[in-house]
């Protein structure tokens, strides 16, 4: 078996794990929210989200260019883009 036979289940690294890579090899502490966000822009939807805001007009704060750079290596390093 070659390393391009994973499954799909095989190369989804979980939220802690991508933290901890960031950590390690970055240096830099990531929340889930940036992690979402840079997966959601990169077309990794797991889910609906079913816990919504009652108010429509709240804010989320945004992931630097630099952590979601580091995400997007973390993203690379396991697999899930390209």
């Amino acid at each position: 078996m070659s390393e391009m036979d994973l499954t799909v289940a095989e190369s989804r690294a979980t939220y802690e794990e991508i933290k901890d890579y960031v950590l390690e090899y970055m240096g830099l502490k990531v929340s889930s929210l940036y992690i979402a966000q840079v997966k959601q822009k990169y077309g990794i939807i797991e889910r609906e989200n079913y816990n919504l805001p009652k108010s429509d007009n709240l804010r989320q704060p945004k992931c630097s260019l630099e952590k979601e750079k580091a995400i997007r290596e973390a993203l690379k390093h396991f697999r899930m883009i390209w």
